[in-house]
C-alpha cells in the first residue's frame, strides 16, 4: 500500500448527471471487484443540478496505471 491517496474523478453535466453519476460509480465498484477482489472507495458528490461527479480512491503507487485504463477527468490528492 503507498502512502498518499488520490481521487480520480468524472465529473457529469447536464440535466442528468446526477443518474450518470450514480451509474458510473456503480461501474467503478465493479472495476474494484474485479480488479483486486474488494470493493475499492467510491462516490459521488452532487456540486448542483447540472453537475454531479463519480470518484474512486486509489493509492498513488496504482495511479497511473488505474488513470490509464479508466481515464478519469481530473484527479486530486486526499489530505490525510
Amino acid at each position: 500500500m503507498g502512502g498518499r491517496r488520490i481521487k480520480l474523478i468524472w465529473d457529469f453535466r447536464g440535466p442528468d448527471s446526477e443518474l450518470t453519476a450514480v451509474h458510473h460509480e456503480l461501474h467503478l465498484k465493479e472495476y474494484t471487484l474485479t480488479s483486486d477482489g474488494e470493493e475499492g472507495e467510491t462516490g459521488r458528490v452532487i456540486h448542483s443540478e447540472f453537475h454531479s461527479s463519480a470518484f474512486l480512491v486509489v493509492d498513488e503507487d496504482d495511479m497511473i496505471s488505474i488513470r490509464d485504463k479508466l481515464l478519469p477527468h481530473r484527479g486530486e490528492y486526499i489530505s490525510t
